[in-house]
């Protein structure tokens, strides 16, 4: 068990890398890669096994957990004077988040000429998917932060976004019936993929826990809490009708229980157990943008799903969900590696030698050949 002062959740000292949030992030990774990979190309019969579906009942929790644990970390982040001064950096990072989920669905110039600029062609440029929902949900938290000063003035603030956006999200769907297309697939459409309502739900149920969490000690009672919280809320949906139907608020509480669990779970194991996760974590977002291209293709280039299609058992299938996967974190951490020795170079301070005094003079103090 974690002892307190090295847990991997220290709140108290703001960090954007937490090892907990990373492994969390990296399992959800691995969840992401394989599960796209085996739905691309397994067979049929493969499919239909035991095990193949149990994994796509438990596959359900990894958009959300992603979208949870980046509320926690723009938390996490955060020390209490510093929420103005980080807002231009999360507003960047909110605009690549935007643009890297749009680009991600570029269909190709000879779609485009196909198609036409109607329905169908926008429907496939502005689909919303989950870069598109962390990036506004990320602005939008990172302007609460800024304006909601206090520490209960805050937790108020991300409860009722917590709570509120999967409360409304039947009515924000009705609502936009009459909007632009871009708007109604952000806000909330039948075929949306992930909707603001209700899925900006998951990120700030996640913020909110991590404030919260600031009132604990560091250690197993974080993690403690965690746990008893993920549970408590599993209990509550267990007691109330199931609702699986893309508006359920339900179904948000469900899943933000088993992905509080999850954190939990992390926070309370050694890091033995969630350190080997954690680059896999910190290149999250490359990876998510490196392996959906090759799995289901982009701009007119088929994928995985074209090319090999469901033919594939299950170990094949496996092995190359794996293979994926370790290409694009060795291209991620090749990327990693060239923007950091090019930051290093720019960064170098201009080196000048100093003049050496040759007439036998005696150097002078702190000077140095």
């Amino acid at each position: 068990m974690t002892r307190p002062g090295t847990t991997l959740f220290d709140l108290g000292k703001p960090s954007p890398r937490h090892p907990g949030l990373d492994g969390a992030r990296g399992l959800a990774v691995v969840a992401m890669v394989l599960g796209h990979t085996l739905d691309a190309v397994l067979s049929p019969a493969a499919r239909a096994t035991p095990w193949v579906q149990q994994y796509w009942e438990l596959r359900g929790i990894t958009a959300p957990l992603f979208l949870l644990v980046a509320g926690f970390a723009v938390v996490a982040a955060l020390s209490r004077q510093s929420a103005g001064e980080s807002f231009g950096r999360r507003a960047r990072r909110a605009l690549l988040l935007l643009f890297l989920g749009y680009f991600l669905h570029w269909p190709g110039w000879d779609t485009v000429h196909a198609l036409g600029w109607g329905v169908e062609l926008r429907s496939r440029l502005f689909a919303f998917d989950t870069l598109q929902s962390i990036g506004v949900s990320l602005l939008v938290g990172a302007a609460v932060l800024v304006l909601a000063r206090g520490t209960w003035t805050r937790a108020l603030a991300l409860a009722a976004l917590a709570v509120a956006i999967p409360l409304g999200s039947v009515f924000m769907w009705n609502a936009a019936t009459g909007w632009p297309l871009e708007l109604q697939q952000a806000v909330g459409m039948p075929g949306s993929r992930f909707p603001l309502f209700p899925w900006a739900g998951y990120f700030f149920a996640g913020a909110l826990a991590a404030h919260l969490l600031r009132l604990l000690r560091p250690g197993w009672p974080q993690g403690l809490a965690l746990v008893a919280l993920g549970a408590g809320l599993l209990l509550l949906t267990r007691r109330l009708p199931a609702d699986w139907s893309p508006t359920s608020a339900w179904l948000v509480a469900f899943r933000v229980s088993e992905g509080l669990l999850v954190l939990g779970a992390v926070n309370l194991l050694p890091q033995m157990f969630s350190r080997p996760l954690a680059p896999l974590g910190r290149a999250s977002l490359w990876l998510y943008v490196l392996h959906l291209p090759v799995v289901y293709g982009w701009a007119g280039t088929p994928g995985l799903a074209s090319r090999v299609g469901p033919t594939q058992e299950l170990l094949p299938a496996l092995g190359i969900g794996f293979g994926l996967l370790a290409l694009c974190f060795a291209i991620a951490r090749l990327g990693s590696l060239v923007r950091g020795g090019e930051r290093r170079t720019a960064e170098a301070p201009a080196w000048r030698a100093r003049p050496v005094p040759m007439d036998g003079t005696a150097l002078r103090s702190g000077q140095r050949i």
